[in-house]
């Protein structure tokens, strides 16, 4: 078929998902290559004190995505949609998202990017021996409950963004295992909540006297290719205001940004793994077994098909390294020159390259708000240099490549220095690798290990979303996600692979070791609210 035959056919299958700064759309074929796509641009508000995006936003946001998808279609095949093969949500993970029996939001939705947990989240931790993240949804809900939020008694459903859009479209109350896991911990065994932890909160909340346990209120953890409803007519209306979208389109297990992440990288598999590098950045390796203990820079979660992943999530990646970029576009500018900032970018980015392996001692801070990992509630972003450091634009670019992914290393030094973690294959994605080379090679150097980039891999979560989608309608041969994923979608295409040198290798742990020693300085900084 061709794409205008297969979206007239209904064949297509749609991927949505929730970024932190973009909605995006896209609609794949059934050979899983996208034919449209669409997006829609936002901003989370800071709402007394707390990181949000308003329920009007969301729904707004959606319909906008929809509405440029559905142009999109129009422009290249001349057609409208009116049926799918299947659609699938997904969106950034973790938060905090409680309504009432009316279905009503009690509170603001508040993002992963809050850090206002940490009592919830230290004493969560202890309880489950187990290193539960400040932005997890259960230390949200405790946090509240030590507050003494009113709202918390009035709690009947607490769910992630992707899970309140699959509810509210289909009407039924569940999570892929994968975002699920982003919630409290998931057992690889059993695929959902862990039995254990799940009693031991209970047991903690218990004199607070509420009318509900901890499962009434979660949703229901879905693997990969579960049955997860149907586009119901009211949530075709509100996907699809023009009114052409039918309803009864199947709805895959709603899942995490970093479960699609995964998907789009073809990083499902035990000893795989995946670095996504954008805004913000983390790592996930898939394990074989468990870790030895818990680590505060560790977080646990699962793939969507419920095999254990060891994440390293990091608040701050390439923010900072696009200012200082556009400080060099300033300049062109000044001098009436024409800028093209893939040319600014390209340049810059290969010219780091002739740098020093160590930056020649310069050192960069990116942190343009806190960082969990190395300890830091705020953030403050800084360069340091000292005199007698040889301080050069490939130097000077070279650590604030460096910087994008420091706190990725110090993270990853654990799993394949301490745990000695084996993988085989990891995958990069995201704008850190837009550069052709530079971001493979940077990152190769951090985590001395060699690096793959696919074509693919830009296309992003909501392909990864659409890839879930169809594997719940088309995986008639019964096969795993994984063996789906390698035979199906991939078909054994692992992209283009840079392996470390011995020199960036020694480089970047020079620098990463300048990089610890000047951590105080980034706290003084912050102490001193500057």
């Amino acid at each position: 078929m061709t794409a205008k035959q297969t979206i007239e056919a209904g064949k297509a299958i749609l991927g949505i998902e929730f970024g932190s700064t973009r909605i995006k759309a896209v609609l794949i074929d059934e050979e899983n290559k996208p034919i449209a796509q669409g997006s829609h641009e936002w901003e989370n508000q800071l709402v007394d004190g707390l990181w949000t995006y308003s329920i009007e936003a969301i729904w707004y946001g959606l319909q906008d995505c929809y509405a440029d998808l559905r142009r999109d279609v129009l422009r290249q095949y001349d057609c409208e949609i009116e049926a799918l093969a299947a659609i699938g949500f997904s969106a950034m993970m973790h938060g905090y998202m409680a309504f009432n029996k009316k279905q009503e939001i009690l509170v603001p939705f508040r993002t992963w990017r809050n850090t206002n947990t940490g009592k919830a989240a230290a004493e969560l931790s202890k309880l489950f021996n187990y290193n539960i993240p400040l932005r997890w949804s259960i230390s949200h809900l405790y946090q509240c409950i030590l507050d003494n939020e009113e709202h918390v008694a009035d709690i009947r459903y607490l769910t992630t963004l992707a899970g309140y859009v699959h509810w509210q479209v289909t009407g039924k109350f569940v999570l892929g295992v994968g975002d699920a896991s982003g919630m409290i911990p998931v057992d690889p065994k059993t695929k959902t909540y862990d039995a254990d932890m799940v009693r031991k909160f209970n047991e903690l909340v218990a004199p607070k006297g509420f009318k509900w346990q901890l499962l009434d209120i979660l949703p229901k953890s879905l693997n990969a290719g579960a049955d997860a409803g149907f586009l119901t007519p009211e949530g075709a209306k509100k996907l699809d205001v023009s009114g052409h979208l039918k309803a009864g389109i199947p709805v895959c297990p709603p899942e995490g940004d970093a479960g699609t992440g995964m998907v789009a990288t073809n990083a499902v598999k035990q000893r795989t793994g995946n670095v996504s590098a954008g805004t913000s950045s983390f790592s996930m390796i898939v394990l074989e077994k468990e870790l030895s203990r818990p680590y505060d820079m560790i977080d646990m979660v699962t793939t969507p098909d419920g095999s254990l992943v060891a994440m390293v999530h990091c608040n701050n990646c390439t923010s900072d390294l696009n200012a200082w970029v556009s400080l060099f576009k300033e300049y062109q500018q000044l001098l009436g020159m024409p800028v093209d900032m893939n040319e600014v970018f390209g340049k810059l980015y290969n010219h780091a390259l002739t740098g020093d392996a160590d930056c020649g001692g310069l050192v960069s801070y990116n942190y343009i708000s806190g960082e969990p990992v190395t300890g830091l509630a705020e953030g403050r972003p800084l360069f340091v240099r000292s005199a007698n450091d040889r301080f050069n634009l490939a130097n000077f670019m070279r650590a604030h490549l460096y910087a994008s992914v420091g706190v990725l290393k110090i993270g990853n030094d654990i799993l394949l220095k301490e745990e000695m973690i084996r993988v085989d294959r990891i995958t990069g994605h995201g704008g850190l690798f837009k550069t052709k080379g530079v971001g493979q090679r940077v990152l190769a150097a951090a985590i001395n290990s060699p690096i793959s980039v696919m074509e693919t891999a830009g296309e992003g979560g909501a392909w990864g979303i659409a890839l879930l989608a169809a594997y719940a309608v088309n995986n008639d041969k019964g096969l795993s996600l994984a063996d789906y994923l390698e035979t199906v979608v991939f078909a054994g295409n692992t992209g283009v692979e840079i392996a470390p040198t011995p020199e960036d290798v020694a480089g970047f742990e020079r620098y990463i070791e300048n990089y610890k020693r000047g951590l105080p300085i980034e706290q003084c900084a912050v102490d001193n609210k500057r």
